[in-house]
């Protein structure tokens, strides 16, 4: 099956790969943890993700800019839940060396693809 442009996209596959992180760290918490910062921690990752694919999907480069933003919204979001996990000694040093790259990583990478939706074809 071949992919869609969105799955070339570098910003998507590094989005779908923090994604997967965060459920392998989640998953090992206790349920009191999973249910709550857990759950939401992961939510907010897998959006990322979702949204450059909803946008992607969409067919009009405004429609595709509007969910990029909303995915940088979801990056955000991801960055405070892993600031609390953190802050409740929910994270190893291992495990918060693994996730921040792939977050500092997005930011620009999220920012750049913004700038080219509309002005150029969307390349992997």
């Amino acid at each position: 099956m071949e992919r869609t442009n969105f799955e070339k996209l570098r910003v998507y596959r590094l989005s779908e790969k923090l994604g997967d992180e965060l459920w392998r760290t989640v998953t090992r918490w206790d349920y009191f943890n999973r249910d709550t910062v857990g759950k939401q921690l992961k939510r907010a990752g897998d959006s990322i993700g979702a949204n450059i694919a909803e946008g992607a999907g969409r067919g009009r480069f405004l429609d595709n800019q509007r969910f990029v933003r909303m995915a940088r919204g979801s990056l955000n979001e991801t960055k405070h839940w892993l600031r609390r996990a953190h802050r409740r000694g929910l994270l190893t040093t291992v495990q918060t060396g693994t996730l921040k790259p792939m977050i500092d990583e997005l930011a620009p990478m999220l920012n750049a693809y913004l700038k080219s939706i509309g002005t150029a074809a969307v390349k992997p």
